[in-house]
């Protein structure tokens, strides 16, 4: 079996990289011509700034798909920091990719070598999804004469000062608050879309992880313990009875994921008590874990990286809310579930840093009915 490395949002292990990096994306596209000339062709030219986190990034995808759609001409960029960065690498629909590492705003090295990689791109627009210092900062330091951010509260820290154009972006999911950015450029309610491709190599790892395990692509169910805080955590034993659920009603297997050393014990928690109806994965890259879930009938976790990339790769996927909203930050469209149980805490420090109570207040039973929601409604992925 393959070693893989998984590297989660919460994971040190993942972006380590100490350079500020320039990718530069052979998107295929009409007339092409070196990027010497497309500085100067007069299209538009603008960069995305979301530096963090993975979840986040993902939301921000639609923004750079809707972009590409409504101006096909356009030379589109992101700024994005760390490891969150491999996702967009050799995204469809993006010109160019600029890496940060991580705490980049404490060395003025990274900072002035932050500049001296965006200027020459010559942007006119930025779009700060983020509004913090530090991606205000950035979207200074490229030259745009339009910079893009958020007014009020939404406009957080010192970002408001860094932007010359401010706009109240609405929206009742963080996906439709991002999209709500586009406005002042003319793109009004856009289809939501991510269009995140697959990469040969991961497509092959997951496959031969799935042959060892006598899975087959649709019949088998991934459940994800982790997430970034501890109050967002549902007990590993819980996924474990959901298991076997899953594979007495269905004849589904399941997987038990994991991204650092603290999530390895949950997903040995939930095979131990799944009755032998779970299988524990493997170290994956965030890009194999993409593949992974495409080939799965469903997707169970709470509110973190990986739910959202479930989400974007288009898994019926069901996700779990205790101190987040599930209506802001849960899993997107009409095909996937968000459960919430009540939130006692006001802020988000607070909620951070509340006990697991709010999760456990989830139980098994609401689960499975959710998980025979989405099988049963979703034809590509029906099992009997």
């Amino acid at each position: 079996m393959p070693h893989w490395d998984f590297r989660l949002a919460n994971d040190h292990r993942f972006g380590s990289s100490k350079a500020v990096r320039l990718s530069i994306n052979r998107r295929p596209r009409r007339g092409r011509f070196p990027l010497q000339s497309r500085v100067m062709d007069g299209s538009p030219r603008i960069l995305i700034v979301r530096l963090t986190a993975i979840g986040d990034v993902i939301h921000g995808l639609p923004v750079l798909c809707a972009l590409r759609a409504a101006m096909p001409e356009a030379f589109l960029g992101w700024v994005v920091e760390g490891g969150a960065g491999n996702l967009l690498e050799g995204h469809p629909a993006l010109d160019a990719l600029v890496r940060v590492p991580r705490r980049w705003l404490k060395s003025p090295r990274a900072v002035w070598r932050l500049r001296r990689e965006l200027r020459p791109l010559q942007f006119d627009t930025t779009i700060d999804l983020q509004c913090l210092t530090k991606s205000a900062l950035a979207a200074r330091l490229s030259g745009a004469r339009r910079r893009i951010g958020k007014a009020g509260e939404d406009g957080r820290e010192l970002s408001r000062w860094f932007h010359n154009e401010l706009v109240a972006p609405g929206g009742n999911h963080v996906i439709e608050h991002y999209l709500g950015m586009l406005r002042p450029l003319g793109i009004e309610s856009p289809t939501v879309r991510f269009d995140l491709a697959e990469r040969a190599t991961d497509g092959h790892v997951v496959d031969q992880f799935l042959r060892g395990q006598n899975f087959a692509r649709g019949r088998f169910a991934i459940l994800n313990p982790g997430a970034g805080w501890p109050s967002k955590i549902w007990p590993a034993e819980r996924y474990g009875v959901l298991a076997k659920r899953l594979e007495t009603a269905y004849g589904l297997r399941s997987v038990a994921v994991w991204g650092t050393a603290e999530e390895l014990p949950m997903a040995e928690r939930i095979v131990a008590t799944g009755g032998g109806s779970a299988r524990l994965a493997p170290a994956t890259s965030m890009t194999e874990l993409a593949a992974l879930c495409r080939r799965a009938a469903i997707f169970v976790g709470s509110d973190t990286g990986p739910m959202h990339l479930a989400v974007a790769v288009e898994t019926p996927t069901i996700s779990l809310h205790g101190p987040s909203d599930g209506e802001w930050c849960g899993a997107y469209g009409p095909a996937n579930v968000r459960l919430q149980s009540p939130i006692s805490v006001s802020t988000s420090f607070k909620r951070r840093r509340t006990d697991d109570g709010a999760m456990r207040a989830i139980d098994v039973e609401t689960v499975a009915a959710a998980c025979d929601r989405l099988l049963s409604s979703s034809p590509k992925r029906q099992c009997g």
